[in-house]
């Protein structure tokens, strides 16, 4: 089955449910992902279901903008996905409100994972390594 990619979208056609628990994210991309599906998944569910939009064209007056619209989410944490491995940033949506961002300026907020402390010094193993060895 062949899937068709719709028109660009014009003003006022996407409608957006907002409710106390619900909230729509806006995902503004550089005009080179027009046609991608976007994966976004819980923050805490990063192994778990995700969703996907595809990237279109929004007319807006004189201009083209480039956006992914993910109506219909529940107040959260979201992490919004480069490739199905690599996540490309967290966002917060919140309920009743529109949130929006930019492909561009994603950041992570989960912890980078470092180095574990030792078994009982509070160092980390190579650090540990370092002293037994005198070096």
């Amino acid at each position: 089955m062949t899937e068709t990619t719709p028109p660009p979208s014009g003003p006022g056609t996407v409608v957006l449910n907002l409710t106390a628990g619900t909230g729509v994210l806006i995902l503004h991309t550089p005009a080179d992902l027009d046609g991608r599906e976007i994966e976004i998944s819980p923050e805490s569910a990063d192994d778990g279901p995700r969703t996907h939009s595809r990237v279109r064209a929004r007319h807006i007056g004189t201009s083209i903008r480039y956006a992914a619209v993910y109506p219909d989410l529940a107040a959260g944490d979201y992490t919004i996905w480069r490739n199905p491995v690599t996540p490309a940033g967290t966002i917060t949506v919140t309920g009743g409100h529109v949130t929006s961002c930019h492909w561009t300026s994603l950041t992570i907020r989960r912890p980078v994972p470092g180095p574990e402390p030792g078994p009982s010094t509070g160092t980390t193993p190579a650090e540990a390594s370092t002293r037994r060895s005198g070096t």
